[in-house]
């Protein structure tokens, strides 16, 4: 479970998209976060703020496979893992990761017994994924070769 603007706001890659459009960053980082789920089959959820928002309901969005969440008015994406993290935890079968960069979270989401991820941890980790899948990729893939190119070859 991720911290979507917390996340945006960590990673340059991301800051650096958000500064001219925070749509986009957040495109890029759910496109990161298929790729992510697909490789290593683990379910993603990321959650948005939209405590300024007009509108009294949570709205739940799946984006090629990955759960989008924005929470309602008023509610701060925080709270909205907290609740997720003390719910998910009862199961023993789930391992819950939260990414943040939030001290106070971290701490909280720890003591529920659910692990913590910093935003740079977890850019290591998508870069790891990245990297192997380049490397699963057959090598007309890799060397950016078109499909015309690699049927006439």
């Amino acid at each position: 479970m991720l911290d979507g603007y917390n996340v945006i706001h960590a990673i340059e890659r991301y800051k650096s998209l958000s500064r001219e459009s925070l749509e986009s960053a957040r495109y890029a980082l759910l496109d990161d976060l298929v790729d992510y789920q697909a490789f290593t089959g683990d379910a993603v959820v990321v959650v948005f703020d939209a405590y300024t928002a007009k509108g009294k309901k949570i709205k739940r969005e799946m984006f090629k496979g990955v759960v989008v969440i924005y929470t309602k008015e008023h509610q701060t994406a925080d709270s909205y893992i907290e609740s997720e993290v003390e719910r998910l935890v009862q199961d023993p079968k789930h391992l819950v990761r939260v990414v943040t960069s939030d001290w106070a979270e971290q701490q909280l989401v720890m003591g529920s017994g659910a692990v913590r991820m910093t935003p740079r941890e977890f850019r290591f980790e998508l870069e790891r994924v990245r990297q192997a899948i380049q490397e699963r990729l057959p090598k007309q893939v890799k060397t950016g070769d078109s499909i015309e190119a690699q049927l006439s070859g």
